[in-house]
């Protein structure tokens, strides 16, 4: 009589065995192709093109898209939280509601880029291009957006509490109803930002930005003297 598999097998090996069959099929949904809800989760996605791509509502939680072209994909309300992003193009795609949490995007290009809503706490984004992005409404605590181009970008109702703002661009930004308490603006270029409706502002900020005469400063602040800061190197 032929016997079991649970009595000629070890314990530890159908625990093997399963874990196997997990493994595996966990690389094939990495092979999944690109659709809304796809499933791509640690999954290496790197140097791919993918522009255009229908990928809403995917789960993308530390995949790896380093270099990846997602042009004008479609990303609303992806999870992203921990993905690496560095060098990747994501040109005008849209990432509205999207969990960036803890991302990683050194170098990145998101210009005009659609990211209202957006989760990004704690996201590394530092040296990224961010220029006419919208992130309003996004959530930017404790982000790294050192060095990072915000020109232009739309940040109304922004949560930017401890966000790291040292030597980004912030030239003509749209911050109307955004929290800046306790950001980081070392050598910011603040240049025609109108931060008169922004709260959680202090001088002490001010003080270590870079503005002009075209900024606009909530009521109780003054511009330092040391205003127009000289150009820096990058």
């Amino acid at each position: 009589m032929r016997r079991s598999i649970s009595k000629r097998t070890p314990c530890a090996l159908v625990g093997l065995l399963a874990g196997l069959g997990l493994a595996s099929a966990a690389l094939a949904e990495c092979y999944d192709p690109p659709k809304p809800g796809v499933d791509w989760s640690k999954c290496e996605k790197r140097r791919l093109i993918l522009s255009d791509a229908n990928l809403s509502g995917g789960r993308f939680a530390e995949t790896d898209f380093g270099r990846s072209d997602l042009s004008s994909a479609r990303l609303g309300q992806a999870d992203l939280q921990g993905a690496s992003l560095d060098f990747s193009r994501l040109r005008g795609a849209d990432l509205s509601r999207a969990k960036l949490a803890k991302a990683h995007g050194y170098r990145s290009n998101f210009t005009g880029a659609k990211l209202a809503g957006a989760d990004l706490s704690k996201a590394e984004m530092s040296r990224a291009n961010l220029a006419s992005a919208d992130l309003s409404g996004a959530n930017l605590t404790k982000a790294d957006f050192g060095r990072t181009q915000l020109e232009g970008a739309k940040l109304e109702r922004a949560n930017l509490t401890t966000t790291d703002l040292a030597r980004a661009n912030l030239a003509k930004a749209k911050l109307a109803g955004a929290d800046l308490t306790g950001a980081n603006l070392y050598l910011a270029r603040i240049e025609g930002v109108d931060f008169s409706r922004v709260t959680g502002l202090t001088q002490p900020q001010i003080d270590l930005a870079c503005g002009n005469g075209a900024t606009k400063l909530p009521t109780g602040l003054r511009a330092p003297s040391a205003w127009p800061c000289k150009p820096e190197s990058d």
